[in-house]
């Protein structure tokens, strides 16, 4: 499959924050969020073909971690997935899963994360809006969402902009049914100062209503870059 990078940091969202982790970056997607903050894995996909073998020699070279993050652009439609998950948890490693939720293949994890895309991520205005109807028509599949909360311990992790953002959110909760403690809500932002600005009305959203924060905290500590 193709991976874009694989590196040892801490997770920097979710409800695992602050865990030391081994990221592996699979490369492709099949939306095209205008927000992307890694757009060597989707709008512009790089990286090198490795085997799942080569995967995890390199995932074994962090000997201390024991929490590995699939993640992308969607790892969800790496060919591959599924081998190099049930091999990372033969290995006994702890693995969450990367996903927006728009594609089911039954891999082996104990942590679901999935970030359901919403309107706030569609490119009207990027690329000449060339992605704009396809990742409208993709960035958000019921059923797969319903699927993967009853399969997998979850987290429903949202990228909020706006306060009208909040609706969409409510809307689909309505339709997924998931607890109230599975939702993560998170401010969109490639720098602390935008996060900051975002997160001090958005803590507040959670207090009313029982959600999760999560920050960026890789954006905090290194910034918007890459390997963090």
């Amino acid at each position: 499959m193709k991976i874009s990078e694989i590196f040892y940091s801490l997770q920097g969202e979710g409800s695992l924050v602050g865990v030391p982790s081994v990221f592996v970056r699979t490369s492709g997607c099949n939306l095209r969020c205008v927000w992307c903050d890694t757009p060597y894995s989707s709008w512009s996909p790089e990286g090198s073909e490795m085997s799942v073998a080569d995967i995890l020699a390199e995932v074994r070279r962090y000997s201390s971690a024991r929490h590995v993050v699939v993640t992308g652009g969607e790892p969800m439609i790496a060919p591959g997935i599924v081998a190099l998950t049930e091999q990372l948890s033969a290995r006994r490693y702890h693995i969450t899963m990367e996903t927006a939720g728009t594609v089911f293949e039954p891999v082996q994890c104990h942590l679901m994360s999935i970030s359901p895309k919403l309107s706030n991520s569609t490119p009207h205005h990027r690329d000449e809006g060339r992605w704009a109807a396809q990742h409208d028509r993709l960035r958000i599949q019921t059923e797969v969402l319903k699927d993967l909360c009853a399969t997998y311990p979850h987290q429903l992790k949202f990228v909020v902009m706006n306060s009208s953002d909040l609706d969409e959110i409510t809307e689909l909760l309505d339709i997924l049914k998931s607890p109230v403690d599975s939702v993560i809500l998170m401010p969109e932002g490639r720098d602390s100062a935008a996060l900051r600005e975002r997160s001090l009305w958005l803590v507040e959203v959670c207090k009313e209503r029982g959600y999760r924060f999560s920050p960026r905290l890789h954006v905090d500590l290194w910034g918007d870059r890459r390997g963090v």
